[in-house]
């Protein structure tokens, strides 16, 4: 099969991270008979050098016009960098804000795994840890307070920022059908995380995930609020399989979630619309401290690249081989800086990925 994808290499370590991803997926396209058409693009800080701003419409109809979009990192050191002298919304992390909401990109899956491999990694105690944890995040993309209105005026003689969180009813119902649908091939649980004690956004949330949870009888839904949620994720990640949330609170949580699997560098993520197209890219931010040195962990991009092939593509077995072949390379003992430990084999950025596509 031919597929056909979006790449945007990003900021920082972004090219980096994307070229050992690359790498992985040639190997799988070579091993499974697949061909693969790569469309590289610009957003964020790179397009801001070229073009002025983040993200080009051209950028945006020609993602359009691809099966999946492959992402490194956007972003710089909002200390130093001239991208951050901007206004707002024409700096780099803008330019990923419209392009998820171009492309309706409603649905991000984070999941976090503690591979056993990496438990010293982990900051939590062994009897908190126990057998481990395999939790899938999912997070509403594009409603909540990062897309609602804002604004900043002098109201009475005093500065005042007004941030708007609003949801209806489908926006909610659409990304609690597909939370529901990836916990049917899991282990058939949904937690919804909300603050329904407060919010009215919050108690409509929970309202509509319980109408839709009447439609799959087989899974087992639960409610939590969201500082419980913090909690537990620290007391007790074991008891999660799927955690259903809005956007702010995905973020923050899946950030959480991710420390907890020892480094945010082996998350990966995707974000889905009403179709099979997708947008997939590590957790992490562009680490501009270490870009250019061969020191950044590629895996979170790589299981990245395997979840596209996962749900755009419906090649799970390809998808199985390259998750093994991180499982493997683990199980070796090969490890980057971030998740180095005694006894261990530290391995560079391009070293990581050689190893990692030998074992396709």
């Amino acid at each position: 099969m031919k597929l056909d994808i979006a790449v945007i290499p990003g900021d920082g370590i972004g090219p980096e991270i994307v070229r050992e991803a690359r790498k992985v997926l040639d190997t799988v396209a070579e091993r499974f008979g697949h061909e693969l058409a790569y469309t590289e693009l610009l957003m964020g800080g790179a397009s801001i050098d070229v073009h002025g701003v983040p993200l080009t419409d051209e950028t945006i109809e020609t993602a359009k016009s691809k099966a999946a979009v492959l992402m490194g990192s956007i972003g710089g050191d909002a200390a130093t960098s001239p991208w951050y002298q901007l206004p707002p919304e024409k700096r780099p992390e803008a330019g990923l804000l419209k392009l998820r909401k171009s492309l309706g990109l409603f649905a991000n899956l984070r999941p976090a795994v503690l591979y056993k491999e990496l438990r010293k990694a982990c900051p939590l105690r062994d009897e908190i840890i126990g057998d481990g944890f395999d939790m899938m995040i999912m997070r509403e993309l594009t409603g909540g307070l990062y897309f609602g209105e804002r604004r900043t005026e002098e109201i009475d003689g005093v500065l005042t920022a007004v941030d708007t969180l609003t949801y209806n009813v489908e926006e909610i119902r659409r990304i609690a059908r597909r939370a529901f649908d990836i916990a049917g091939k899991r282990r058939k649980r949904v937690c919804s995380v909300d603050k329904a004690n407060v919010l009215d956004s919050s108690r409509l949330w929970r309202k509509v995930v319980e109408e839709v949870a009447k439609d799959y009888p087989e899974i087992r839904l639960s409610h939590m609020l969201v500082d419980n949620c913090a909690m537990q994720l620290v007391k007790d990640p074991g008891q999660f399989d799927v955690i259903l949330t809005e956007n702010m609170f995905g973020d923050i949580l899946s950030d959480e979630a991710s420390m907890v699997t020892g480094s945010i560098g082996m998350l990966a993520s995707a974000s889905l619309n009403d179709t099979k197209f997708g947008l997939y890219e590590p957790s992490h931010g562009s680490a501009p401290d270490i870009a250019g040195q061969d020191l950044a962990n590629p895996i979170a991009t790589i299981l990245s690249a395997a979840m596209m092939l996962r749900f755009t593509f419906d090649l799970d077995k390809e998808a199985d081989a390259v998750e093994a072949a991180v499982q493997q390379v683990l199980t070796e003992g090969f490890r980057t800086g971030d998740i180095m430990s005694e006894g261990c084999t530290r391995a560079g950025t391009a070293e990581m990925g050689d190893l990692i596509a030998q074992h396709i």
